[in-house]
């Protein structure tokens, strides 16, 4: 009894201190630290009170387009105060361990030691993420590996399972045990953590009588793969590059092909809105030869797959102190990460051991916070997109001189024709009809090998090489420093955010600054070479290191007062990765306007959420398209009223929200966009491009509409392309082609709707959870799923 009374006040003595070691602001004021995480934190299965509980908080907002109050803050982001000692307990496993649950199930971790909070992390993890954590475990190793031809975030939706060999396992501990002996004390310490971690799940498994094997450090790594191979990462698109390349050249001739192309590319489109202004120079186009790069056969192509599909919409926008009312800089931020159940991000308020931190994390890697705040700070990301990965083609050779195949397994390096190696991954577990699979690819030196083309009709093996393949741990150093307090400032901060190698954008505000840096272990390629395309694996074209921190785009309280990121340009001269088409002069970041000589968070809200619901298309594009068309008389009055009806709803915000819940966009002229769109980008292109255009990645072509467009006008335009594609040139032609299109659309819908078109209507699109656990579904809206408001 004494001693249970004993352990409880020492409980309470505990936490008391370590709310007390959180100071109060520097004023009256409290700190305004908010947050909001859709669907919610639980991810049981059925699902329960708090899987959904945070719904109406997202969604509620959405339909308050700009009209956004303090009072709104308050009711639609959560308290996420550091700390929080009001929830409820949960039974502890360690006596040095308190779990306290909120109103929203967040949980609250006390420990009396370091392990013991580590331990609770993991504990928290395995008990709101039981089930992911094993829907990740195998497709995390297939990331890891860079496996050719596997999905592996489509894998973790489709519930496969994937039985790891021994040499997977030892790739993974190599990697390992190598990256974080490098890395002194803080590595010992991060494996310390994780194996704290790790025994907190094992532990609530072992509570549940959860079958599945224990955790391990190999399971922790695995996960950090997946999410820096879907999050962060770009680049490793080469070869398809090449081959538009080289369609391009056979169509229009060399110099012209590759004119077209570099227009399309926009690799460093000086009209690309970025994030700071000052100037930091990589992977610019190159102005000479480059022997180093191939352009390979067109159409031949076999076998080749892209990585793991990214994704992306996260966005930031931070004031610095004169921006803000009161003087305190803000900050409204967060990540995209897809809309699941169960949330691929979860929450946690880690206290103890030297860890102060709450925010949101990967499951897996919930070793530390990733998102969220300090004591004195909070920090967040968005996908950077910078080219971290690159495509080699390797030529095939025979060791006995013979003519190679597209079957050989020898390639040429250093002069030499070297065997590649194989590497047998594990089984692929079937399902329904599908049957198991083995997982088994060859590897040259520069990675796994995942097809084959042909150059000047000679063989080459493709492979890929990813700057952070083996590395995975690394980035855990960063996020030790963020839990750990150790930024004071802007500049410890973008040092701490620099020790993370996956390529993120960071930003961080405080009580007197904001701060940006962007990540990642960038290579610093051999000159002679072209990022766009492939580069000989001859060994005469390998990377020369890798990026300094101080050459990464960086930046504090900038002179304008604002930051604002949507995935876009971070900064001049930061050339766009190769698989990036669309770093233009069309960004959704543009729509992030109305900003205030001296703003609240809630106009940072306000902001964010208009553009939120915006077309960008009808905001950015439509307007130079509508100049276009006045210029001349429409072929019909039905065509005016239709561009009429698209001028209006543009006028009035172009939001494409459903207020009135009858399932369709409010306004006319989004059906109309949506009818025309496809017809004005072919009107425009297609002309010129033909059947190319149907190759090129979609994400830059309302940027090449607009800037086309302004051109044929003679409107200003910065970064000309090569050549005016719609009408060739002529704008008589242009505009008939214009109008044209906005005629048949508008035709369409008559015939679909009605002759009245002002009746017209487009659907409104519901967003639901995936796989399709939950019956609930929320608004269209374009916005982070983990997102803050923050000013201290």
């Amino acid at each position: 009894m004494a001693r249970r009374w004993f352990a409880t006040l020492l409980g309470v003595v505990l936490v008391v201190t370590m709310v007390a070691a959180i100071p109060a602001a520097a004023d009256d004021r409290p700190p305004l630290v908010r947050n909001v995480l859709v669907p919610g934190e639980s991810g049981a299965v059925p699902p329960d009170a708090h899987s959904t509980d945070q719904i109406p908080l997202y969604d509620g907002l959405t339909s308050k387009f700009d009209q956004v109050s303090p009072d709104d803050v308050q009711r639609y982001f959560k308290d996420e105060k550091l700390g929080d000692t009001s929830g409820t307990p949960e039974a502890s496993p360690l006596a040095g361990l308190k779990i306290l649950r909120d109103s929203y199930d967040v949980p609250h971790i006390f420990g009396q030691t370091r392990y013991d909070t580590e331990f609770g992390a993991g504990w928290v993890t395995a008990e709101d993420r039981g089930l992911l954590l094993e829907t990740l475990r195998g497709p995390a190793r297939i990331a890891a590996l860079d496996v050719p031809g596997l999905d592996a975030f489509a894998l973790a939706q489709s519930l496969r399972k994937f039985d790891p060999s021994p040499a997977t396992e030892a790739f993974l501990a190599a990697q390992e045990q190598q990256a974080l002996a490098q890395a002194g004390p803080e590595g010992r310490q991060v494996e310390a953590d994780v194996d704290a971690y790790v025994a907190g799940i094992n532990a609530y498994y072992a509570k549940t009588h959860n079958p599945a094997a224990p955790w391990t450090r190999n399971d922790v790594i695995a996960a950090t793969s997946l999410i820096g191979a879907v999050f962060g990462r770009g680049g490793g698109n080469e070869v398809a590059n090449s081959d538009v390349l080289a369609r391009l050249r056979a169509q229009f001739g060399d110099t012209a092909g590759t004119a077209i192309f570099r227009d399309l590319r926009e690799a460093q489109d000086p009209e690309a809105p970025t994030t700071i202004t000052r100037r930091f120079d990589y992977e610019p186009v190159p102005t000479g030869p480059t022997p180093g790069s191939a352009v390979i056969d067109p159409g031949s192509i076999q076998a080749v797959s892209a990585l793991t599909p990214k994704q992306h919409m996260s966005n930031a926008l931070l004031t610095k102190a004169r921006r803000t009312v009161g003087g305190d800089p803000a900050a409204v931020m967060g990540p995209q990460v897809g809309y699941y159940y169960p949330e691929i991000l979860m929450e946690m308020d880690l206290n103890g051991g030297g860890i102060n931190a709450r925010g949101a994390s990967f499951p897996g890697t919930s070793v530390y916070v990733e998102l969220g705040r300090g004591k004195r700070y909070a920090w967040s990301a968005t996908s950077a997109e910078s080219d971290n990965i690159d495509q080699f083609v390797e030529q095939l050779c025979n060791p006995d001189g013979s003519a190679p195949t597209r079957a050989s397994d020898h390639y040429v390096f250093d002069g030499k024709c070297v065997a590649m190696t194989t590497f047998d991954a594990g089984v692929l577990r079937g399902s329904g009809t599908t049957p198991d699979q083995e997982v088994v690819f060859h590897q040259t030196v520069h990675g796994p090998v995942s097809g084959t083309v042909t150059i000047g009709g000679k063989p080459y093996a493709i492979t890929t090489q990813r700057s952070t393949r083996g590395r995975e741990a690394m980035s855990a150093l960063g996020f030790l420093e963020l839990n750990e307090n150790v930024p004071h400032g802007p500049t410890s901060f973008q040092r701490s955010a620099s020790k993370i190698e996956y390529t993120f954008n960071w930003f961080y505000v405080d009580g007197d600054h904001v701060s940006y840096f962007s990540s990642g272990r960038l290579p610093v390629r051999a000159a002679g070479t072209d990022p766009s395309l492939p580069t000989y694996g001859t060994g005469q074209w390998e990377w020369r290191g890798f990026l300094s921190p101080d050459d990464h785009p960086h930046a504090s309280d900038p002179d304008n007062g604002v930051f604002v990121n949507w995935n876009n340009k971070q900064a001049p001269g930061w050339g766009a990765a190769d698989d990036n088409w669309g770093y233009g002069p069309v960004q959704h970041v543009q729509l992030f306007t109305g900003f205030k000589d001296r703003n609240t968070p809630s106009d940072l809200v306000a902001i964010m959420n208009k553009a939120a619901t915006q077309d960008d298309r009808a905001v950015l594009v439509w307007p130079v398209i509508a100049r276009v068309l006045a210029t001349g008389h429409a072929p019909n009055a039905l065509a005016q009223q239709a561009v009429d009806l698209v001028n209006t709803w543009v006028q009035q915000g172009a939001s494409r929200l459903d207020r009135n819940a009858d399932g369709k966009v409010d306004a006319p002229g989004a059906a109309v966009l949506d009818a025309a769109w496809p017809l004005l980008t072919n009107a425009v292109l297609r002309p010129v491009l033909g059947s190319i255009l149907d190759e090129i990645p979609t994400t830059g072509i309302p940027g090449y509409v607009q800037k086309d467009l302004r051109t044929i006008l003679g409107e200003p335009v910065t970064g000309r392309y090569s050549r005016v594609y719609c009408g060739k040139g002529d704008l008589t032609t242009c505009r008939t082609d214009l109008w044209n299109a906005v005629s048949q659309a508008a035709a369409t819908l008559a015939a679909q709707q009605g002759p009245d078109a002002s009746a017209w209507r487009a659907r409104a699109r519901r967003i639901t959870f995936v796989p399709g656990l939950l019956p609930d579904t929320i608004q269209s809206v374009n916005r982070p799923t983990f997102q803050q408001v923050v000013q201290f």
